[in-house]
């Protein structure tokens, strides 16, 4: 129905459209064509059609400098004629459709089969029923109303496998409700900086209308189409959308267009709103491919006599693949590694299944072997005619009995375990201010043996103020007088601080009285700006005197220049330049310095050397970052070439340095503290010149003076990890990263490496697992390349959150111990699961083994199995995955990635149980109706009543897995299992619900399930026994596990599995231009695709397990290899392009990516 309802969108936008198109000097359809246009064609044609871009701002009736009004009608009147900006999702699945898939379960198929012929043969009397020539298995004649009620078993099976669909299905249900809850929050968190009525105003995309006067910055993902008005240096990376990983420079008279979905890399400007929702670049793509699911199916179909635009793009593709791009796609969505858990944990349920299988198969050959035996060799009975139905009878017991042992043994409670956990932490951590965007991201955090994390906003506060300044020859220790500085450097200073750093930031007076004042935009330039007004100067004025338009150039702000320069035109028409950045690398351009009187002054190589010494070190020292603000002036004729940067950020002038605080929260020392006794080493990776980073790591607690450690600067690091040829080496990181805590002025490329080095990294026996923070867009590589990507919540870029897993709403460090903690408890949440639930599966496939083996018929029926089975599973793998985490999981070192599920401990719990309840249940089978006094249950005929013998054996099995549920809760041998037990709701219900229902079902189950009433003694002994597992658990915890070295482990995943082979070829690709150019086409097509796998895979990749990765990272991962391969050979050149990418996210990206459509 995707495009069904896509369509309804569409053309109720056009019906509107032809009806309004006259209040507005151009419609819809007009602007859509006009963004399809690129570059010059599309200047032309803005030209011939409407003037310029100011005139299309006039018939949209708005203006470039105040905005839209903003009033209601106006905004509503914009939404029916052109649109809203938001692209309508997918329905979910009906619950139905949940239902159909849970039925797909091939156990559950093979039991309805098998009710059903059971239910047949219960209705059908054969003619030789009665004869005595038939044998019947061991003897005992059955009564009338017995017979009738052969039909009874069938029917409780049917129910049961329905009662356990439902509740699959409702998982399922909740779960993907849950989902999208999330992902609701995601966007609903996306706001957009415009200009209403003259205010600057963050509102959220959606509400972004047609006419809006938007601002784009550095790190924006653009939400709609639109038109560039002004701005200074934009560029865009347009991959998302073209392909071409060149990052594109947007000009009024060059190339105007800004379309939605792409990303901007450098500079800052304005845009007019031309195209929102459905009719935007992403939108119309979205629409092409009918947003829904369904629609990926019928497009296999119809691909062949599919007409119109469509056709023409799908084509080319099929005969380049020689094959289906779909099938290819789905074919590499599953190919993404799965999560580390969920690899052991299916691994392990195969393992299971199979022995299931075998089992099950003995148990039925034995049982017809036994019988046909028994009566055609050992009594000589001839095979009659009119026997046949009643043999056939028999045959289908067995096959029931054979199917219900394998039944018991798949353990299908564990993929559910897995998912309930998962959701439940999600939901608990957005209360802890973690926004999970992957779920099996999570989990992947229990296992983190290293985090590497930004200084900037993370382990400090984010609000910068200027604490030391050195003005005028004068080292001053705090915010010097206003008076003590001279009237011309006062000018020049307040001057080079307002227009040199972007409009958009602004320092407001504080929101509460006696509150510290609000910073906007970016901080460090919020602290200088600052520093003016502690200096009883103001910066607005300056501003409005020199408005944003009026700017000659400015050179943004990169993590290459690490500086920003405005130039501006004086009065007499020569230009002067304003610079400010990192004072060592400001300072090396500087040959001439303000004196007291301020005057320059020469400033010499050795003058700058002292300058270090004495100015800038002792401030590093003390934690602060040094900004150097300078200028230099140029004649107006002949005008410089302003594109030469080396020659023109040079011979400047310095006028002063500043030292900027920013302050260690205060939680962040803790948290630390808290992860280095979890096994976890915290590396600080910042900008920062190293003596700053290296004071800020010991007041975190990163570095303890004292202790052998490295802190190296960007180029030494990169001297020590390259061989003479300029190569990365492994070996050469792996002597480094052990010992390595602070890596200062480091470039994104320095980041990603270091973070791959890890990974990649054999040196130790655990494979290292990375978590990283980020919040810029330069962050991006190192964020996909890491385990598990944190970004920041409000200081972090859009396109940094784009690449995480995992948003810190609250942009804090100690955010992320309790993330670790979730993560860990998620861990020991499923070994709990497992640990019970083995124990269970053990005990019912060997009771109905050789129960159905000695006297032929299992002691637990069918039906009974299933319940304990839907208990087992279902209820337990909710209660036992629902623990909240304790403080004591941060005790205990990281399990890493080849520690295998089932530990020594676990496994001498789960045989030691086994045991326990395989010798009660085989005691009570084979003695029982002794101890009680009772007709033995064994040997009775095909539709005999249930026998209280039985039914005390059912009783008894259920009241021990009961109380081995509370032994479960702990698995690393603790005494105390009853430990914070009432800290979990959700437990106890489960566990008193369960007893409820099992006396209802003992009590009044009746034939259905094959049990008769108990008395209230019988009862006590049942519960009696049951407790036993209580103190008999206390016996196991004595027994040391070090003895035990015959017992293997389980579920572990070998060296082998370790490495998914995304990452072996993962250079191995370069791109040839020419083929680019070809493959332009389904590029597009591609993007599309990827784009809306998002919505399309969100279940299917639930179901499938695969993590959620593939799904949402699919949007932004267009890569460029050749660009990453060029970046890491020459570091000077390092170009943004691959912010967005990195090479981890290739396999579901590889389809984004013209030259690897082919790629496996």
């Amino acid at each position: 129905m995707g495009d069904m309802t896509n369509s309804d969108f569409y053309s109720k936008n056009q019906r509107n459209e032809s009806s309004h198109g006259g209040e507005f000097g151009c419609t819809m359809e007009e602007l859509r064509s006009l963004m399809e246009l690129r570059g010059t064609e599309a200047v032309v044609k803005i030209k011939e059609t409407y003037g310029d871009t100011e005139a299309i701002c006039r018939r949209l009736k708005t203006s470039p400098v105040e905005g839209l009004p903003g009033t209601a009608p106006d905004l509503e009147k914009r939404k029916q004629i052109f649109g809203q900006n938001f692209i309508p999702p997918k329905k979910p699945k009906t619950f139905l459709q949940l239902v159909w898939e849970a039925l797909q379960d091939v156990t559950l198929i093979i039991l309805e089969i098998a009710a059903i012929i059971s239910l047949g043969l219960s209705f059908y009397h054969p003619p030789g029923e009665n004869n005595e020539g038939c044998a019947t298995a061991q003897g005992g004649a059955e009564d009338e109303g017995e017979a009738e009620a052969g039909w009874i078993e069938g029917a409780a099976i049917l129910l049961s496998v329905i009662c356990v669909v439902l509740v699959t299905a409702f998982n399922d249900w909740s779960k993907e409700k849950q989902f999208r809850g999330l992902q609701s929050r995601i966007e609903q968190e996306q706001k957009f900086t415009v200009v209403r009525a003259g205010q600057v105003v963050q509102i959220p995309v959606a509400e972004i209308v047609v006419g809006d006067i938007a601002q784009v910055k550095y790190g924006d993902l653009l939400p709609a189409d639109g038109l560039f008005i002004q701005g200074n240096d934009l560029k865009i990376d347009e991959s998302s959308l073209t392909g071409e990983s060149d990052q594109v420079r947007k000009s009024v008279d060059k190339d105007p267009m800004l379309l939605s979905g792409t990303h901007v890399m450098e500079g800052s400007g304005r845009m007019v709103v031309t195209a929102v929702g459905v009719n935007s670049q992403t939108g119309i793509i979205f629409t092409l491919l009918g947003a829904g699911g369904e629609e990926e199916e019928k497009k296999d179909k119809k691909a062949k006599q599919q007409d119109g635009a469509a056709a023409m793009e799908m084509q080319p593709l099929k005969s380049a693949e020689g094959g289906d791009a779909d099938d290819k796609k789905k074919a590499n969505m599953h190919k993404k590694e799965k999560s580390v858990l969920q690899g052991k944990l299916t691994k392990l349920a195969v393992q299971i299944g199979k022995a299931g299988l075998v089992m099950s198969a003995i148990t039925v050959i034995i049982l017809v072997l036994y019988f046909t035996v028994d009566t055609f060799v050992v009594n000589k009975k001839p095979w009659l005619p009119e026997c046949t139905p009643v043999y056939v009878q028999y045959f289908v017991k067995f096959f029931i009995i054979g199917v219900t042992v394998l039944v018991v043994a798949v353990p299908e409670g564990l993929p559910l375990a897995v998912t309930i956990s998962l959701a439940y932490s999600v939901k608990k951590m957005m209360k802890d201010n973690n926004l999970v965007r992957h779920l099996d991201a999570c989990e992947t955090m229990g296992n983190a043996t290293a985090i590497c994390s930004d200084k900037t906003g993370t382990l400090t506060t984010n609000r910068m103020t200027v604490v030391q300044a050195y003005v005028g020859d004068v080292h001053h220790k705090e915010v010097p007088e206003p008076s003590s500085i001279n009237a011309k450097t006062m000018e020049l200073l307040v001057n080079a601080i307002a227009i040199n750093s972007a409009y958009t930031t602004k320092i407001l007076p504080p929101e509460k009285e006696g509150g510290l004042p609000r910073q906007v935009g970016n901080k460090t330039e919020c602290g200088l700006l600052g520093f003016v007004l502690d200096l009883k100067q103001d910066y607005e004025p300056v501003r409005s005197q020199m408005p944003e338009e009026k700017l000659y150039k400015v050179y943004t702000f990169n993590s290459v220049r690490k500086s920003m320069s405005t130039v501006i035109k004086l009065p007499d028409d020569s230009f002067r330049m304003y610079s400010k950045g990192a004072s060592e690398i400001v300072l090396k351009k500087c040959c001439k310095i303000l004196n007291g009187v301020g005057e320059p002054r020469v400033f010499r190589p050795r003058d700058r050397d002292e300058m270090v010494k004495k100015v800038i070190e002792p401030m590093a020292c003390d934690g602060l970052r040094t900004i150097c603000v300078a200028y230099r002036d140029f004649p107006s004729s002949p005008e410089p070439d302003w594109d030469n940067e080396n020659d023109i950020l040079n011979d400047l002038t310095c006028i002063c340095v500043v030292g900027i605080e920013d302050p260690v929260r205060p939680e962040v020392p803790e948290a630390i503290r808290k992860c280095q006794r979890a096994g976890i080493t915290v590396r600080m990776v910042t900008g920062d010149n190293i003596n700053t980073a290296r004071a800020i790591a010991i007041k975190c607690g990163i570095i303890h003076p004292g202790e052998d450690f490295l802190c190296l600067e960007g180029k030494e690091f990169n001297r020590r990890i390259r061989n003479e040829k300029g190569e990365i080496e492994q070996e050469r990181i792996d002597k480094i990263w052990p010992k390595l805590r602070v890596l200062a002025r480091s470039s994104p490329t320095d980041k990603h490496t270091l973070v791959k080095g890890i990974i990649d990294s054999t040196h130790t026996e655990q494979r290292q697992v990375v978590a990283v923070t980020g919040d810029g867009t330069n962050d991006g590589p190192a964020l996909k390349k890491a385990d598990v990507g944190f970004a920041m919540g409000i200081a972090g870029t859009d396109v940094a959150k784009e690449a995480s897993d995992i948003i810190l709403t609250d942009d804090n460090f100690s955010s992320i111990v309790k993330a670790v903690m979730w993560g860990r408890n998620v861990y020991d949440s499923i070994s709990k699961f497992l640990q019970f639930q083995l124990t269970v599966n053990v005990v019912a496939v060997i009771v109905a083994f050789t129960g159905a083996c000695i006297t032929q018929d299992s002691p637990l029926k069918a039906v009974q199995m299933l319940w304990v089975n839907l208990i087992m599973d279902t209820f337990a793998s909710l209660a036992l995955a629902t623990e909240p985490p304790t403080e004591t999981l941060l005790l205990r070192k990281p399990y890493g990635r080849n520690k295998p599920l089932i530990s020594r401990t676990m496994m001498k719990n789960i045989l030691g149980h086994a045991v326990y309840q395989l010798a009660l249940i085989f005691t009570l089978l084979f003695v029982g109706e002794k101890m009680f006094q009772i007709d033995s249950g064994r040997n009775a005929p095909l539709h005999s009543p249930p026998s209280e013998h039985y039914t005390i054996i059912f009783n008894t099995f259920v009241m021990m897995q009961l109380f081995n549920e509370i032994n479960a809760r702990k698995i690393h041998g603790e005494r105390n299992v009853f430990d914070g037990i009432f800290r979990n709701p959700i437990f106890c219900t489960i566990v008193l619900g369960t007893f409820a229902i099992q006396i209802v079902i003992v009590q009044f189950g009746g034939k259905p399930f094959s049990c008769s009433p108990l008395q209230l003694d019988q009862w006590m002994w049942c519960i009696f026994i049951g407790l036993g597992e209580l103190v008999w658990g206390q016996v196991i915890a004595t027994i040391p596990t070090s003895r035990l070295k015959f017992l293997k482990e389980a579920g572990g995943l070998t060296q082998k599995e370790e490495i998914p082979e995304e990452e072996l070829n993962e250079d191995a690709e370069e791109i040839d231009h020419a083929e680019r150019e070809l493959r332009r086409g389904q590029v597009l097509w591609f993007r599309g695709l990827n784009r809306i796998q998002t919505q399309i895979e969100v279940v299917n990749t639930f179901k499938s397990g695969a993590s959620f990765q593939g799904a949402l990272r699919r949007q932004s991962s267009v890569t460029s290899q050749s660009q990453d391969v060029a970046n890491l050979s020459s570091p000077s050149r390092v170009s943004l392009s691959n912010a967005l990418s990195s090479p981890t996210s290739l396999p579901p990206a590889a389809a984004g990516h013209p030259r690897r459509e082919g790629v496996p």
